[in-house]
């Protein structure tokens, strides 16, 4: 890639910016020990992500939508029995999620610091928009982006949206993202450029399993690395 036709630079928010799918996780967890005395934790968690991909399409991506998927989650798993208790804890455990302080991934406002003095950058995130934007302003980030695009999902037409939105062509947008289904493969399907750097954990919806090739992709293991190939 010639680094100097690139002039955006957008950058996913969650695990990409800031620790994420860990509160997630943290969540899921919780539910499941919680409703333990109904099934194994493990099936706890399956029924919970099938009622999570079955909802997406209803609540989209988010804390909310994912403490609407705990209580129907409840639901089936209780056969529609739930008590105020359980309920109670379901609603403290959506607002816990809400209050988590935002941890920045390592080394990133460094990196953000140094690309903004070359390119434009802009974030290119979903989920819920006040979740999104609370966690932004906490993250000190903010001031360091042209442009905040927070969409309910991802996909090639969004990102045709958002290149068209910013006057320039899909050659001359670079992605910088964790998820290879959101971040990566629609980007390079319009005919920009993507960068993956891989969060630790990732939700089982966004895994994907074959090997990208590409020659506008790169893989990269931290966000440092970014530095090597841009400035």
């Amino acid at each position: 890639m010639n680094k100097n036709k690139i002039k955006v630079i957008a950058f996913d928010a969650d695990d990409t910016l800031w620790v994420n799918e860990t509160i997630f996780r943290n969540a899921e967890k919780a539910f499941a020990q919680q409703f333990s005395n109904y099934f194994e934790e493990d099936e706890i968690v399956k029924i919970l992500l099938d009622t999570e991909i079955r909802n997406l399409e209803t609540y989209g991506y988010g804390i909310k939508g994912f403490t609407l998927s705990l209580i129907e989650a409840a639901q089936d798993i209780t056969k529609n029995n739930i008590s105020g208790e359980n309920l109670q804890f379901i609603l403290d455990l959506g607002k816990q999620m809400l209050a988590e302080p935002v941890e920045l991934i390592p080394e990133i406002e460094d990196v953000l610091k140094k690309l903004s003095k070359n390119y434009k950058l802009v974030v290119a995130t979903k989920g819920d928009l006040l979740d999104q934007e609370r966690k932004l302003i906490k993250s000190g980030l903010i001031d360091y982006f042209h442009h905040i695009e927070i969409v309910s999902d991802k996909k090639e037409k969004q990102y045709k949206k958002l290149v068209k939105h910013l006057d320039i062509k899909p050659e001359e947008f670079l992605m910088i993202g964790n998820s290879l289904k959101s971040d990566i493969l629609p980007v390079l399907a319009m005919g920009g450029h993507a960068y993956h750097i891989p969060f630790h954990t990732t939700w089982v919806h966004e895994e994907v399993k074959d090997e990208v090739k590409h020659p506008n992709f790169k893989a990269l293991k931290a966000a440092k690395e970014l530095l090597d190939y841009l400035i």
